[in-house]
């Protein structure tokens, strides 16, 4: 599942991401892409029980790809 968050103002990126992680599957990964590096996201996915990895795009955006 993929998730394009560029051009939002904070908090939306991080509702619209913590929205899609409800669907999510075990084993699934959702893919999300901000234009900022997500810091209070990281604390809410950690309570949660995800891993994520985050990758910085050429374009300045950042890839978080998230599995459960």
């Amino acid at each position: 599942m993929n998730l394009d968050n560029r051009g939002l103002e904070p908090p939306q990126p991080m509702m619209r991401t913590l929205e899609a992680l409800e669907g999510l599957s075990k084993g699934e990964t959702l893919s999300i892409i901000n234009d900022r590096r997500p810091m209070f996201l990281y604390e809410q996915l950690d309570e949660l029980g995800y891993r994520h990895k985050t990758t910085e795009r050429n374009d300045g955006s950042f890839l978080i790809e998230i599995k459960k």
